[in-house]
């Protein structure tokens, strides 16, 4: 597919609410052996498109009266990794999409957030693996 079309190019972190996300992330890890921090933990694969560069995938709990998954109603929200974030956004207003914020920069990525068709929250994402990857080695050292 070509590079210049915006669009998701896969799962970039899955958040959830926990009555306790502490015994939650300890039982994934005794039970699943995940290893997890104060985040969650991050799966890291390399991408298929080329296989020399890394890619991950955040895992995370947040307590239940979190309310960073607001306005949804949903105890959930799934991070999709995307190429073009701006003209991904301005295609997604043109087709009515609600957007819910501007689209904010850091090291590792830009994000925005909009509602899909049934009032859930979508986290996107266009990653800086290679700045994302000195957040996730600075994190387990």
């Amino acid at each position: 597919m070509s590079d210049d079309k915006p669009r998701v190019t896969g799962v970039g972190g899955i958040f959830f609410k926990s009555s306790n996300p502490d015994e939650m992330k300890n039982w994934y890890k005794e039970n699943l052996g995940l290893d997890t921090d104060q985040w969650g933990t991050n799966f890291e694969w390399f991408q298929g498109a080329d296989s020399s560069k890394k890619g991950f995938t955040q895992w995370s709990l947040m307590k239940e009266d979190s309310t960073h998954l607001d306005p949804s109603k949903k105890d959930f929200m799934i991070n999709y990794r995307v190429v073009h974030i701006e003209k991904l956004v301005e295609q997604m207003r043109g087709n009515g999409v609600q957007i819910l914020d501007e689209i904010v920069t850091f090291d590792y990525g830009k994000f925005v957030h909009i509602l899909d068709n049934e009032g859930n929250k979508v986290e996107l994402w266009e990653p800086n693996d290679i700045e994302y990857e000195k957040l996730v080695e600075g994190r387990t050292k």
